[in-house]
């Protein structure tokens, strides 16, 4: 349940008991709502007064009578309109002439309700003012969050593509004044680095494109049945020669095979999330177990690893946008911060869950819950 908070500032105390009767228990509902709101009902007698519940109570809605003693209605909508409130202002009036009208608008009057009004005159007009002011708020909310994920799409890829560039930049350098003579062994190193950084850059890229994707509004899914247990061998396949390198097991305990209605490059996406994940944050020497069981009407994947685990605290931050887990062991780990923000978008895509078990230094689990069919 959310709440609007709406003042009456009218001198007659008849209209704001009525309005405070008139609305009480109402609430407005529709389906793009994720709850309904109610109403909390202020009053003032006086312009004078009303300034004051506006600079202290912040109320959304206003319902404003013009002809009031001491200053007047419409000086009330200037002072609204000069401090910039994101308040809606409704003229409430026995006495609205046209001169009255074209200026209330011009100062920022949304409508005008002609006293005497009805309660469903009343009510009509404060469900359809909800609504306007509720989609006005969220489209600012989500403008707002546009500008914030583009600027921190500017920052990580200057702060992550910059320090990569500039060192395959340096080794390739250093191979074209031949610093080291003319075998080529002698700049393998420099030559492993340079693809590793590559790499890097590459993965931070597609996480960025996918994100965008999946940020940019309801993406386009190719639904399709899918062979869970073949995506998950193909990416345990694919992070083979990274496990390799870090001394890691991987292991895949499931033979039947489970099948599912979902896009086949999203269920790819969060496998490879999942184990890449698994053997990054792994010990040398460590394992990785994938399991995927059917369960009445749902999948349900698991990825466990013996790796250097989490605390609660870091556990709280898992999901977020370029948020990465900074302590003394992951120190020398590199990632975009993307994965499981991206992970989690899926997942919620799909009406899914997600439970996250983890034991410093003994290792973690990601419980991943799917229906078998999605549901739009």
């Amino acid at each position: 349940m959310a709440e609007y908070k709406i003042l009456v500032v009218d001198d007659e105390p008849g209209i704001r008991m009525g309005t405070k009767r008139i609305l009480q228990n109402f609430k407005v509902d529709y389906p793009f709502m994720d709850e309904h709101i109610e109403f909390v009902v202020l009053e003032a007698a006086t312009g004078e007064e009303g300034i004051e519940l506006i600079d202290s109570e912040m109320p959304d809605i206003i319902l404003l009578d013009n002809k009031l003693p001491g200053i007047q209605g419409v000086e009330v909508l200037e002072y609204v309109k000069k401090k910039l409130y994101d308040i809606v202002v409704v003229m409430i009036t026995s006495y609205a002439s046209l001169e009255l009208a074209v200026k209330a608008t011009r100062d920022g009057a949304y409508d005008f309700i002609p006293k005497p009004f009805t309660p469903q005159e009343l009510r009509s007009s404060i469900e359809n003012i909800t609504k306007q002011l509720f989609l006005k708020r969220m489209t600012q909310k989500m403008n707002k969050e546009g500008k914030l994920i583009r600027f921190q799409f500017l920052s990580v890829l200057s702060h992550e593509l910059k320090a990569p560039i500039n060192a395959i930049e340096g080794y390739v350098r250093m191979m074209e004044e031949r610093q080291f003579g003319d075998n080529i062994a002698a700049y393998q190193e420099m030559i492993d680095r340079t693809l590793e950084r590559i790499k890097g850059m590459r993965s931070l890229i597609m996480d960025l494109l996918d994100l965008t994707k999946i940020e940019s509004g309801k993406p386009t899914q190719n639904l399709q049945s899918v062979n869970i247990t073949k995506t998950a061998q193909i990416s345990i396949d694919t992070m083979r020669p990274y496990a390799i390198q870090k001394d890691v097991d991987v292991y895949l305990n499931t033979k039947e095979t489970v099948m599912m209605e979902a896009d086949p490059n999203e269920i790819e996406i969060i496998f490879n999330n999942l184990i890449s994940n698994a053997v990054k944050y792994n010990r040398n020497g460590g394992r990785v177990d994938v399991f995927i069981e059917s369960r009445e009407n749902n999948i349900v994947l698991q990825v466990s690893d013996s790796g250097i685990g989490m605390t609660e605290e870091e556990k709280s931050k898992l999901f977020k946008d370029f948020v990465r887990i900074k302590n003394q062991k992951t120190k020398n780990i590199t990632g975009s911060g993307l994965g499981l923000s991206i992970l989690k978008k899926i997942v919620d895509m799909y009406h899914g869950e997600i439970e996250v078990q983890s034991v410093p230094d003994k290792g973690t689990t990601f419980i991943l819950t799917l229906p078998v069919n999605k549901t739009n």
